[in-house]
């Protein structure tokens, strides 16, 4: 049998054969089109891991039979690229693809532009992070940016189909009886589901036959994390623990996934982003200043770098895992939007409109609208949600000290109309 990994042989060499992205690669879709009609420029693919940035990049050069040359942001450097882009120059319309390009610095990222501009190379980028952060103005201006989306659980089954379909032309029967463990460990991440797939075929394979089962995936990935996690994306697993760590209010274990973060060498910026998110998502209204340390936080470390900005994340991190949480405003908004969604685009009261003109002045354009400061307590009864959901609640304060005041006080203000 092939000796490449089951995610290297599985490749897709065909658009028809990519699994995944059907806002992108179904067909009719954007890059479906530019790929079969053989016009790519360069590209940006943001997306979770295993969700097939490389498979695309992979299979855009392999279909329209272009050089394809790639680097790693993690241990390629300016002069790697120079002597890519050197090469690039004898050759008929290459492909550069970087992998994680968020970890080019400054310098790597400007090194790039000139060949991206003159065409010497079509630059296809893939990162995790959000390319508006973490590229160069100047080059993202010269890409498109495609966002790519996690697998389904049938886009995961697709999968598991062709890993089957293959061993069976190698005389190896595979059953997955149970796919519940395969899917968790992986995370919908199709470069692990195929590790885990791989595992299972080299060491439960007995007179030609696999079953696959929960509790036997999770024993043998367990005994063989390093086979399992081979490109080293453990460092998302990790995040996810550090950031569940700091909601969970335990700042030993915060403490303690961040210096694995710091270890395995990520950036400052990666880490001081996150709690920048989860003071405003999982603290909330329990705790406002959370959010102004996080942000201070974030720029401190522009200021101090390593190795001195341990120190403050540190803090920055024993402060969030400390606090008092409530999601409440983080699940407002989520609420607000559905009902926008569901709703539409419901008509703004006439009280609460503009009137610039002496024509929406009589058409009573903001006639009825009272100014909450001309009343005692600077408010007064006023009616600001459109008629047809003027009772919706969207924001229920969370039970901790901060927003049970909040709750009174809204209670005093309302009444009985939002349920307070």
């Amino acid at each position: 049998m092939d000796p490449r990994p089951l995610a290297e042989i599985l490749r897709p060499q065909d658009p028809s054969e990519y699994i995944g992205q059907k806002k992108l690669m179904g067909e009719g879709q954007v890059l479906r089109l530019m790929i079969e009609g053989g016009k790519i420029s360069s590209m940006i693919l943001w997306g979770p891991p295993g969700v097939g940035k490389t498979s695309l990049a992979n299979l855009i050069a392999n279909y329209l039979n272009k050089p394809f040359h790639q680097l790693s942001a993690i241990s390629s450097g300016v002069k790697d690229i120079r002597e890519v882009i050197l090469k690039a120059k004898g050759e008929s319309n290459p492909i550069l693809f970087i992998d994680e390009i968020h970890r080019f610095s400054k310098s790597q990222q400007d090194s790039l532009l000139g060949a991206v501009e003159q065409g010497v190379v079509t630059l296809i980028g893939a990162t995790t992070e959000n390319p508006s952060f973490e590229v160069i103005s100047a080059l993202l201006s010269r890409c498109q940016v495609y966002v790519l989306e996690e697998l389904s659980k049938s886009e995961l089954d697709q999968l598991c189909n062709r890993a089957i379909q293959y061993y069976s032309k190698h005389n190896i029967e595979l059953k997955i009886e149970e796919n519940d463990a395969l899917y968790r460990f992986s995370g919908g991440d199709a470069r692990k589901l195929y590790n885990a797939i791989d595992l299972m075929v080299n060491n439960c394979t007995i007179e030609g036959k696999c079953n696959i089962k929960n509790e036997s995936l999770g024993k043998i990935i367990q005994e063989n994390m390093a086979r399992f996690d081979k490109s080293g994306e453990m460092h998302y697993d990790i995040a996810s623990a550090f950031i569940k760590s700091m909601r969970n209010s335990d700042p030993n274990a915060s403490l303690y996934w961040m210096a694995r973060l710091i270890e395995g060498g990520e950036k400052p910026e990666f880490i001081a982003r996150r709690m920048l998110i989860l003071a405003a998502e999982d603290i909330g209204l329990a705790n406002p200043n959370a959010l102004l340390l996080a942000n201070t936080a974030f720029d401190a470390i522009h200021k101090i770098g390593w190795p001195e900005a341990r120190i403050i994340l540190g803090e920055c991190a024993v402060y969030l895992a400390s606090s008092p949480k409530s999601n409440s405003a983080y699940s407002g908004i989520d609420a607000a939007l559905a009902e926008v969604r569901k709703s539409g685009d419901l008509p703004v009261p006439l009280h609460l409109r503009n009137a610039p003109s002496k024509l929406m002045k009589d058409l009573n354009y903001g006639k009825d609208y009272k100014y909450a400061h001309s009343f005692d307590g600077n408010f007064t009864i006023q009616e600001c949600l459109p008629d047809k959901i003027n009772n919706l609640k969207l924001y229920d304060p969370g039970n901790n000290s901060r927003e049970n005041e909040t709750r009174k006080q809204l209670k005093k203000w309302w009444g009985d109309k939002y349920g307070y």
